[in-house]
């Protein structure tokens, strides 16, 4: 396979800025109600990228769980990785790609954490199974191999049916409050469309960049 060879010219749709909301997490909810129409594969997933505060960069896939004029919401375990990055440099990215569509949306801005309240609602709504995976998994840490994972997760089955599921203090969420988000429709040529939302204060400046 030559991958300097392989091609694909993007038709499907063409994006006017004069005709797209004037807040763009009015427009990302537009379209991520149709890339669910569409059916897209994991529309809710999204590239979160952190950096440590040397500026050595990660990125992994997590999904959005929550939506609003904050920002975009997302759940994980504090002391992870990606938790430890944030809690040392708050600046992320996230990365939003619906290929059948053509589309990607592209966010940064800055995490904080979520209230406690909001943590517990949502660990309480995931199922029993998740629930206890969060409970035992001491994330990005190494363990000695599959076994050892699954024994503890047997274990605390156990206790848990005993005594219940609480949320641990080292889960939680994670809201993102961007300050520019970028919308980017494929076009025939690789002339692609490009709008980049701006915040400035209370406002966004809407600017069309070169593909």
């Amino acid at each position: 396979m030559d991958l300097a060879d392989i091609r694909k010219d993007y038709r499907l749709k063409s994006m006017d800025e004069n005709q797209m909301s004037h807040n763009p997490l009015q427009q990302f909810e537009l379209w991520l109600n149709e890339a669910f129409y569409a059916k897209a594969n994991e529309p809710t997933a999204m590239v979160l990228a952190t950096a440590t505060s040397k500026g050595i960069p990660s990125s992994r896939i997590v999904l959005l769980k929550a939506f609003s004029e904050r920002g975009f919401g997302f759940f994980t375990n504090y002391s992870s990785r990606k938790g430890e990055e944030i809690e040392a440099n708050q600046q992320v990215a996230l990365l939003f790609h619906w290929p059948e569509l053509e589309r990607q949306v592209r966010i940064e801005g800055l995490a904080t954490r979520t209230s406690k309240a909001v943590s517990d609602e949502y660990f309480n709504s995931r199922p029993y199974e998740s629930r206890l995976s969060a409970v035992i998994s001491n994330q990005s840490q190494v363990v000695p191999d599959r076994e050892y994972l699954e024994l503890l997760w047997a274990g605390q089955q156990d206790q848990s049916f005993a005594q219940g599921i609480n949320r641990p203090s080292y889960w939680g969420g994670y809201v993102v409050e961007p300050h520019s988000i970028e919308f980017w429709q494929g076009r025939p040529n690789r002339l692609h469309d490009r709008i980049l939302f701006s915040r400035e204060g209370e406002n966004w400046l809407i600017s069309r960049l070169a593909p």
